[in-house]
């Protein structure tokens, strides 16, 4: 028996399946409608949404990705970006879970045999939430046997609190444990000024035996997916600011705060459809046009997102500053996902894709 046969079923009801783009688009904005409503009080409080991230589980939303040889409904990307991008509008922080959880869904989709896809994609269409985990030190994961130990402590990554899997990338392969594991903890760590509620936390292993079954090869090619949701969560953030300005904002100032979510709209939904074309072969000139544009769709989000959330207070003044607005929030939302974002280093992935269609 192996570590993913092992895996005993969890105690939340098991989840609705979607049965259409409509529906799922849909149920993504009556969820957002909800979460929004106190996003703001958990910001203040740091209260993490494990309600909401329930809700979003029993919803089947998270298993919109899911290929349809495995039972799934398999979205376009460019639906899915949308869909992340009315989440996170509602919280970000839940929006950055999606985030995480849907881009190792697609490395399970390119990387894990048919096996290890058909016990994990069973696991998302019941619900099952999945995050990214690595390790600082190279000897945490050590083989043995016909599989892996693993020991150590992990950097911190979001939604590992709201997870029931944990992909850990070492060397030539992803590791797939369950949080329920004997010997694998989680650890809230974080205390950054934005995202405050993301399920941000490490993971400390004690001699974890994970079984070969629950092993896939990686391939260690650029995420696509992870760029475009990365800018549709700073998508939601910039609408949420539109949202909280508008009646107080001149109407140019409203204007070109509008035209710049657009864009990043526009952007988001032609990355998408070349990320589509690209999953047919996601090792082709194809998939590094389709992430050249979800990486351009990422860097103009973040900027936007910023943008926005600074403008909030040259618009509002001082009633910016109440606390029981909390408007402050969006732009250190904005500014802790930007940290992640170097235009530098984005840039440079630009001018590299050029020059090689020269």
């Amino acid at each position: 028996m192996g570590t993913v046969s092992q895996f005993h079923d969890r105690a939340r009801p098991v989840a609705q399946r979607i049965g259409s783009e409509e529906e799922a688009i849909s149920t993504a904005r009556t969820l957002a409608a909800a979460f929004q409503r106190q996003s703001s009080e958990r910001d203040i409080n740091r209260i993490l949404p494990y309600q909401e991230i329930d809700a979003l589980s029993q919803s089947g939303l998270g298993a919109i990705t899911v290929p349809p040889e495995y039972e799934g409904l398999d979205v376009t990307n460019s639906l899915l970006a949308e869909i992340v991008a009315i989440i996170a509008e509602g919280d970000p922080s839940i929006g950055e879970f999606l985030e995480v959880h849907f881009t190792v869904l697609d490395g399970l989709r390119q990387q894990a045999g048919e096996e290890l896809q058909r016990a994990l994609f069973a696991r998302v269409l019941a619900g099952d939430r999945f995050a990214a985990a690595t390790f600082a030190d190279a000897a945490a994961v050590s083989p043995r046997g016909l599989g892996y130990r693993v020991n150590g402590r992990s950097r911190s990554s979001p939604a590992v609190l709201f997870a029931d899997w944990i992909a850990v990338e070492h060397d030539q392969t992803a590791l797939y444990l369950p949080c329920d594991s004997e010997g694998l903890q989680l650890v809230d760590d974080w205390d950054g000024l934005g995202q405050r509620t993301n399920g941000t936390a490490a993971i400390v292993v004690s001699d974890l035996h994970v079984n070969a079954d629950a092993v896939a090869l990686v391939a260690h090619a650029p995420s696509a997916i992870g760029e475009l949701l990365h800018a549709a969560v700073d998508l939601g953030i910039a609408r949420a600011v539109l949202s909280a300005d508008a009646g107080a904002a001149q109407a140019n100032d409203v204007g070109k705060l509008a035209i710049g979510i657009e864009t990043v709209a526009a952007l988001l939904e032609r990355a998408g459809r070349k990320l589509d074309i690209a999953q047919i072969n996601m090792s082709g000139p194809a998939a590094e046009d389709a992430y050249f544009s979800a990486t351009a769709a990422r860097a103009v989000a973040s900027k936007v997102a910023i943008d926005a959330s600074n403008l909030i207070f040259e618009l509002m003044g001082g009633n910016t500053a109440s606390i029981g607005l909390n408007l402050d929030r969006h732009w250190r939302n904005a500014r802790i996902r930007a940290l992640r974002t170097s235009a530098d280093v984005l840039h440079q992935r630009a001018a590299h894709h050029l020059r090689k269609d020269r």
